[in-house]
């Protein structure tokens, strides 16, 4: 079993890293389901981490109706990826009705060459996910990231479940969305799922000393992902594979 942490910044690539998880997806924006993360950070968590680097191909907040612009800009910075020596890049695009957009999702695919291709939450906001599973497997993914369509994984875990059944030794199934310690023994007993994703992240206290009167959302600490908080349920998924 292997745990995927989703992370905001080189420290929190690096938190993740020590706290012994498996694979990190690299973003920066979490409150806004996560954007692309600048070249500089590409680089150095590719410089320091000796685990398997994911990098989050999104180039806005929103849906995932993507115009021709969008697009290259996905393109380039997933080339920008592959020359770094990311491990692999976690995509997705869909057309207006709803289905995976087969010849944005082949080319972006396509651009990733031999490094591996996550299919992120875009899957959850899919009309038919049975269907969209199968386009997937066509495009070479090698694993989709999902709630199941719900707000968490556990709500989704009965459509997860069905999913990884059907997906067995074609494309890994990976839950997301509120993985923690609490739950991820239920949710791997209730999906049969391998791989899990958890951003395991806590806010940390600003360093500042000086603190203007005029009190804004850019004067609190960072949220970063939590050593402990990874190790905890790292301990809770060994425990479940036990079980």
């Amino acid at each position: 079993m292997l745990l995927e942490i989703a992370t905001n910044s080189v420290a929190s690539a690096l938190a993740a890293q020590e706290g012994g998880a498996g694979r990190v997806e690299l973003c920066t924006a979490l409150e806004l389901g996560g954007l692309t993360p600048s070249h500089a950070q590409i680089a150095l968590a590719r410089e320091h981490l000796r685990i398997p680097l994911y990098v989050l191909i999104r180039p806005r907040a929103g849906d995932f109706l993507y115009n021709d612009i969008e697009c290259e800009v996905m393109l380039r910075d997933i080339e920008a990826c592959v020359a770094l020596g990311c491990d692999g890049v976690v995509l997705g695009a869909l057309d207006a009705d709803g289905e995976v957009d087969m010849p944005r999702c082949r080319a972006l695919v396509s651009a990733a060459g031999n490094v591996g291709v996550t299919f992120h939450r875009a899957f959850d906001l899919a009309r038919d996910p049975f269907s969209s599973l199968g386009d997937l497997i066509e495009l070479g993914c090698e694993r989709v990231l999902t709630s199941g369509g719900r707000p968490t994984a556990i709500e989704g875990a009965e459509l997860i479940r069905q999913l990884v059944e059907l997906s067995t030794g074609r494309i890994v199934v990976m839950p997301g969305a509120g993985v923690d310690a609490g739950c991820i023994g239920k949710l791997r007993e209730m999906t049969g799922a391998n791989e899990f994703h958890a951003s395991a992240k806590r806010q940390y206290l600003s360093g500042m000393r000086w603190q203007p009167s005029l009190l804004t959302d850019m004067q609190g600490g960072e949220w970063r992902s939590d050593v402990e908080q990874i190790r905890g349920i790292l301990v809770a998924l060994s425990d479940a594979g036990r079980g």
